[in-house]
């Protein structure tokens, strides 16, 4: 298998020295807004990983809507895949991957519904047509064609001519609290940098090691 990574140039950090830092959500941020100024498109996607009811991992891409030092929220169906298994298995893992920078932060935590006013809030702020795809959408349901698919819109969109589009009772986000933060820096040769934070609860005051690439 041929590797593509580059040895010869090492990529260096555009921000000090990140192991020195003792807050997780500050460095985030500031990784964050670099991944935004570099990255060519979606610096806000993260693989979300849950389990099944036989404890088979899933994983797929989301969109992250929104961050603090409550977590980190993104918006789907509650009656999805992902929303079943939240549902069963209130635990989950992110990973951000930001290849421009060579850069990934590895998250896991519990995970909580946001609140009705939340879930309305961002709703409101989507184009129209993401608001009828949701109503539209019956997702990770089996689907009989794409034209199936096409007329639900517009049997919704006739419906929505005029006015707002409502947030659908079965469409709604969820918010991980991070109990572990890794943040990986890629280096030359692969003697890579990671530090990751650790707490036992949201509660508790955070805790930081240093580990082997």
């Amino acid at each position: 298998m041929t590797d593509t990574t580059s040895i010869k140039t090492p990529t260096p950090l555009t921000s000090g020295d990140f192991t020195a830092a003792e807050e997780p959500f500050a460095l985030f941020g500031e990784w964050f807004a670099e991944a935004v100024k570099s990255e060519p498109n979606d610096p806000n996607a993260m693989a979300l990983a849950t389990v099944d009811a036989d404890g088979l991992p899933d994983v797929r891409m989301v969109l992250m809507k929104g961050f603090d030092t409550d977590g980190f929220v993104f918006y789907s169906h509650i009656a999805s895949a992902k929303g079943r298994e939240l549902a069963a298995t209130p635990k989950a893992g992110l990973l951000f991957h930001w290849k421009s920078l060579r850069r990934q932060v590895r998250i896991r935590g519990p995970v909580t519904p946001v609140t009705d006013a939340e879930a309305d809030a961002y709703f409101a702020t989507r184009p129209k047509q993401a608001q009828i795809g949701a109503w539209a959408s019956k997702q990770s349901q089996p689907l009989e064609s794409r034209f199936a698919f096409e007329q639900a819109i517009a049997q919704v969109a006739a419906r929505h001519v005029i006015g707002e589009v409502p947030r659908p009772a079965g469409w709604s986000g969820w918010r991980i609290a991070p109990l572990r933060f890794e943040f990986w820096h890629d280096r030359p040769f692969r003697l890579h940098d990671r530090i990751e934070f650790r707490r036992d609860a949201p509660s508790r005051p955070w805790s930081k090691v240093r580990l082997y690439p």
